[in-house]
């Protein structure tokens, strides 16, 4: 652990917004110790460190982090530049990025790092090369690096698991898919707190895109259902779009034209509202032969 680095970041954070010493310290600790920390001459408490970092406004693992990866900052930003290639399907920026960092000490030498270089190699080497046995070996290898026990998976492992079973749909193996959806969903039920909210989202969609591939789709409308529930409750736009159109399709599927057209409806609201023009005209463009085939009014 870099006790210096940790205590640097408090006077960082404590000078950014104000505050003394003193004030820092104030019902925490005495101002002799906050000069300490800051020094990097001691290590806090796990209580104090928490307080402290309670009242500089930040999350207590932000410290924890600090002291156990050097440039964290740099570290923050691949793996920001990594989630913007998974989100918009840019492969070859992926495989730059991996091919960039993937002997760098920053990722060679922790953990949680090597595991996301991993992650990303499974990823593209299924998405550009389309060796899927390849990618499966990358994904196990990243999951198994953190991975200690079956009673219970973390949300990046989980997250893991859900890229593998967008595979197995890809390559229609709609069973392993379901298999693998459904075992991320019930851990995830597992943990005591979801900091990505986004996670369940993704699972529920990703497992109602397969419940409809396996022809259950009084199922998948239920799972999506439940899914934008879940999105409106914690205020979520991340795959709202998807979710009704994928709703609205499986109500066309069972023919209930009426209640399809209100979520393609919405769903087609939603994608103008993200600039995706191109998804909306596709699905006005739908609803519009259904006006043509008298499928409604």
């Amino acid at each position: 652990m870099d006790f210096f680095a940790v205590g640097q970041k408090i006077k960082e954070l404590r000078k950014q917004i104000g505050l003394s010493q003193e004030e820092l310290a104030s019902g925490i600790c005495t101002q002799a110790q906050i000069s300490k920390i800051e020094k990097g001459d001691v290590y806090p408490y796990a209580s104090t460190l928490y307080l402290i970092s309670q009242r500089l406004g930040v999350d207590v693992n932000y410290f924890f982090d600090i002291g156990m990866t050097p440039r964290l900052d740099y570290v923050e930003e691949v793996i920001h530049q990594l989630k913007i290639a998974r989100r918009t399907r840019n492969y070859e920026e992926m495989q730059q990025i991996v091919k960039t960092e993937e002997n760098s000490p920053l990722f060679l030498q922790n953990k949680k790092n090597h595991q996301l270089i991993l992650w990303h190699k499974g990823i593209y080497e299924y998405e550009k090369n389309k060796d899927l046995d390849k990618a499966i070996e990358f994904i196990n290898q990243a999951i198994a690096i953190t991975h200690t026990t079956d009673k219970i998976y973390s949300e990046r492992e989980l997250e893991i698991l859900s890229s593998l079973g967008v595979m197995y749909v890809a390559e229609e193996q709609y069973e392993n898919a379901f298999a693998l959806l459904q075992k991320a969903l019930d851990h995830l039920k597992a943990l005591p707190i979801l900091t990505d909210k986004t996670l369940k989202t993704r699972l529920s969609y990703n497992f109602g895109r397969v419940l409809t591939r396996l022809v259950r789709y009084e199922e998948s409308i239920t799972c999506c259902r439940d899914a934008i529930k879940w999105c409106l409750e914690h205020d979520q736009l991340y795959a709202l779009a998807d979710l009704h159109y994928h709703l609205g399709y499986n109500l066309e599927l069972v023919g209930n034209y009426k209640e399809a057209k209100e979520y393609l409806e919405k769903s087609a609201f939603l994608f103008t509202l993200q600039k995706n023009h191109t998804f909306a005209t596709f699905i006005n463009k739908r609803l519009d032969s259904w006006k043509n085939e008298m499928k409604i009014n």
